[in-house]
């Protein structure tokens, strides 16, 4: 029987359980279940401009991560004094060991390649 076409309201509690977990493995949530399953080193982009290299730890249907050894990456751009040129920006890159992600503030996870090890 296809599970697609029913209504969650028509479904036994084997069936939801059932669609939920098809939706985790091979629906848009299995990059994420796949990521906790693997521990590979992933890649978010937070909304607020900062970059996130590290390793996923848990994650949840309402996007919540928690992740171990991250590295939050951003670009401090400093002030300059009158008449000098306009600063380049500064590279700050601190060492997080834990940090819980909550919900839609950042994008998708992505495999990193060999400079985020």
């Amino acid at each position: 029987m296809c599970l697609v076409n029913k209504p969650k309201s028509e479904m036994t509690i084997e069936e939801l359980q059932k669609w939920e977990e098809e939706g985790f493995n091979r629906g848009p949530l299995s990059v994420l279940t796949q990521s906790v399953k693997n521990n590979p080193h992933v890649f978010i982009n937070c909304l607020s401009n900062k970059k996130l290299p590290g390793r996923r730890k848990a994650s949840d249907r309402h996007c919540n991560r928690m992740s171990e050894n991250m590295k939050e990456m951003w670009a401090k751009v400093t002030k300059s004094d009158k008449g000098r040129k306009k600063s380049k920006p500064v590279g700050q890159d601190p060492h997080i060991s834990r940090m819980f992600l909550w919900g839609p503030g950042h994008q998708g996870p992505a495999q990193c390649a060999h400079h985020c090890r």
